[in-house]
C-alpha cells in the first residue's frame, strides 16, 4: 500500500513535471511532504496569484502544463488570475487543489470549508467557471484517474487551464495496490493526437491563396500554443504573404523579417492594419479575431464579402465564429501549417508583399523614438529596451499603456521573444511571468511593467533572489494609472488613479535584488546594460513622461471610426 500523496507525486514525475508553483496550505500539504524526495521543483512565491501567473507563463511557453498547487479557497481566489489568463490565452494548466474539507465536522458550520455543501464555498463553481474541465474524486483511485485526465485534457484541442480538487479520504487514505477501476501507466493514459484538417479544405485553401494578388496571414496565439513557428515560416515564403500578428500572437513571426508587417489591433500598427484591409485573401492562423484584434468591428477593415478568409484553428467553433470564413482548416496549428506549406509550389513571387510590408514596418518607428527628453518618453523607452533584445531574450509585457508601447515600438528579432498579459489583460503579470520565464528557462528575461502593475506583485522579486535567477524589470513609472487616467476629460477627475511616489529602488534592494532610478534615455541605456549583465535581479524605475498620450499616439484610423475607447 501506498499513501496517495506519495502516488500523487509518483504521477507527477511520469508526466515530467519540472515544476511545480504553489504555496503550502490545507490538504495539499500531503502532497508537498513527497516533493524534496521527487524529480520536481517547488516555486514557492509570496501568493497564489504570483504562483498561478508562473505557472500560466510556463504552460504558454513551453506548450507542457504548467502545475499550480495550493489550498482550495485561496487557489480559487488569488490564484484565478492565473488561471483566468490561461484560459483566455490558451496556456495548458493543471491546478491541484483541495476543499479544505473536515471530515465529520465538515457539516458543521464551516472554516474554510469549499465543497459548496451549505454555509461553505463553492470551490467547484468558482473552478467551473474558468477551467476547461475540473474533477472531485471521493476516492485514492479516483484521485490518481482524475490527474491523469486532468493532464490530457490540458493540452487536449484547445489547451487551457484543468483541475483536481482533493477532498477527504481521497487523498488521506492509502492507495490500493490493485485498485478497482485499474489505474493505467500514466503516460499511455495521457496521450493526445494531433488533429489535421481535412484534405479537400486544405485544396480549396491552395487553390485560394495561389490565386491571391494580396495575400495576408493574421497570426495569433495558437502559433506560440503549438510552437508552430517554422511552419509558419515556411507557409509565408511559400505564399510570399505579408505576415500581421494579433496582439498575443506577436513574436510567432520574426518582425524584423521583409514579409513582417506587425500588429493588428485598435491600438495596434496603422501600416499592419491598413494592410489587412487591402487583402484579398487572409490567412486567419490560431486567433479568435477578439473585438481588440478587429478594431471592434470597423466596417474598412475586414469585409468578410470582399474578402477571402481561410481560418485554421484548433477548434472548429473558432473558424467563422467572428466573420465568416469561406474555408477552415481544423486542426493543430503546426499540422495544419505543415500540410500546406507541402500542398503549395515554392516558386511564387509577390512583389506588392515584400513592398507593402516594408511600407508597413515603418510603423515601428516614431519621431519620438529618438527624443532626448527627460523625463523619458516611453516611445524612446521602448526602443533602449528594444537595444538589448536579441534572439536569447524573453519580454514580458504588463496590461496597460506599457504594453501597447511595446507592441508598436518593440521589434522583435525572432519567435518566442515576446508574451504579454493580453487573455484576460490582467496587471500584475508581468513581473511573475518575468521570473517564471528566468526560472525555467536559460535565456535572458526582461518584465516590463507600468509603477501600478508592478506593485501588485513586485514580491516575485524576492522569488528571483531565492532561486538564484537574473530577470532585469522596467518599471514604466508616471506615478498613476495611466491608461485610466488618460481617459479624463474637462468635466473632472476620475477617482484613485493617482499613484503615491513608491521608492522601487528601496523596495527592490530590501528583497535582496539590485536597483536603480533612470529618468533620461541614457540614464536608462545605462541601466540596461548594468541589469543585462548582471547577477542577481535588477531593477529599473524608468520616470516616463506621464504627458505623452497613448490612446493619441497609438489609436489606429480603424479605431477611430468606431468612436474610440472601448476599454
Amino acid at each position: 500500500m501506498t499513501e496517495t500523496g506519495e502516488r500523487l507525486v509518483e504521477e507527477l514525475d511520469a508526466q515530467d513535471v519540472e515544476y511545480l508553483f504553489g504555496y503550502p496550505g490545507g490538504r495539499v500539504i500531503e502532497i508537498l511532504d513527497f516533493i524534496p524526495e521527487s524529480d520536481v521543483t517547488m516555486v514557492r512565491p509570496r501568493d497564489e496569484r504570483e504562483a498561478s501567473i508562473m505557472a500560466e507563463m510556463y504552460g504558454r511557453m513551453t506548450g507542457n502544463p504548467g502545475v499550480l498547487a495550493g489550498q482550495g479557497p485561496w487557489i480559487g481566489s488569488l490564484g484565478a488570475i492565473g488561471q483566468m489568463e490561461g484560459k483566455l490565452a490558451s496556456s495548458p494548466m493543471v491546478v491541484i487543489t483541495e476543499a479544505s474539507e473536515r471530515g465529520d465536522y465538515s457539516t458543521l458550520a464551516p472554516y474554510q470549508q469549499a465543497r459548496g455543501d451549505y454555509g461553505g464555498l463553492d470551490l467547484p463553481s468558482a473552478l467551473e467557471a474558468y477551467t476547461k474541465e475540473h474533477w472531485f474524486p471521493r476516492s485514492p483511485t479516483e484521485t490518481i484517474r482524475s490527474l491523469q485526465l486532468a493532464f490530457k485534457h490540458a493540452t487536449a484541442g484547445r489547451s487551457g487551464p484543468t483541475a483536481v480538487i482533493l477532498d477527504g479520504d481521497a487523498v488521506s487514505d492509502e492507495m490500493p495496490d490493485d485498485p478497482v477501476p485499474p489505474v493505467w501507466d500514466g503516460h499511455d493514459q495521457v496521450q493526445n493526437w494531433e488533429a489535421r484538417p481535412d484534405a479537400d479544405d486544405l485544396a480549396t485553401a491552395v487553390d485560394e491563396l495561389m490565386a491571391a494578388e494580396r495575400p495576408v496571414i493574421i497570426a495569433g496565439n495558437g502559433v506560440h500554443s503549438a510552437g508552430a513557428y517554422d511552419e509558419l515560416m515556411a507557409v509565408a515564403e511559400a505564399t510570399d504573404a505579408v505576415v500581421t500578428t494579433s496582439y498575443l500572437g506577436k513574436s510567432t513571426f520574426p518582425e524584423i523579417h521583409e514579409q513582417a508587417a506587425g500588429v493588428i489591433g485598435s491600438f495596434g500598427h496603422e501600416g499592419a492594419n491598413q494592410v489587412v484591409s487591402e487583402a484579398d485573401v487572409l490567412l486567419v492562423v490560431g486567433s479568435r479575431l477578439n473585438p481588440m484584434d478587429t478594431n471592434w468591428q470597423a466596417p474598412g477593415f475586414i469585409r468578410p464579402d470582399e474578402q477571402t478568409i481561410i481560418h485554421a484553428d484548433i477548434d472548429t467553433r473558432n473558424a467563422g465564429w467572428v466573420y465568416p470564413a469561406d474555408v477552415a482548416l481544423i486542426g493543430d496549428a503546426t499540422q495544419s501549417l505543415a500540410d500546406l506549406a507541402d500542398a503549395l509550389p515554392d516558386d511564387v513571387v509577390n512583389d506588392w508583399a515584400r513592398d507593402r510590408a516594408a511600407e508597413a514596418r515603418e510603423s515601428f518607428s516614431d519621431p519620438k523614438c529618438k527624443s532626448n527628453a527627460s523625463p523619458i518618453k516611453p516611445q524612446r523607452a521602448v526602443k533602449e529596451i528594444e537595444a538589448v533584445v536579441d534572439a536569447d531574450t524573453i519580454i514580458t509585457a504588463d496590461s496597460g499603456n506599457n504594453r501597447f508601447w511595446l507592441l508598436n515600438y518593440l521589434q522583435t528579432p525572432d519567435t518566442g521573444t515576446y508574451y504579454g498579459s493580453g487573455g484576460v489583460g490582467s496587471m500584475g503579470w508581468a513581473t511573475p511571468a518575468a521570473v517564471s520565464a528566468a526560472i525555467t528557462t536559460d535565456k535572458d528575461v526582461i518584465g516590463v511593467a507600468g509603477d501600478g502593475g508592478f506593485a501588485m506583485t513586485m514580491t516575485s522579486v524576492e522569488t528571483a533572489v531565492e532561486h538564484g535567477v537574473a530577470p532585469t524589470f522596467v518599471v514604466l513609472n508616471d506615478t498613476s494609472l495611466g491608461m485610466v487616467r488618460q481617459m479624463q476629460d474637462d468635466e473632472g477627475d476620475i477617482a484613485g488613479v493617482e499613484f503615491h511616489d513608491t521608492d522601487f529602488v528601496k523596495a527592490a534592494e530590501a528583497f535582496g535584488a539590485e536597483a536603480t532610478r533612470a529618468v533620461t534615455p541614457d540614464e536608462l541605456a545605462d541601466a540596461l546594460e548594468t541589469g543585462t549583465n548582471a547577477d542577481v535581479p535588477f531593477v529599473i524605475d524608468a520616470r516616463i513622461d506621464r504627458e505623452e498620450e497613448m490612446v493619441e499616439s497609438l489609436q489606429s484610423s480603424f479605431y477611430e471610426q468606431v468612436g474610440g475607447l472601448h476599454e
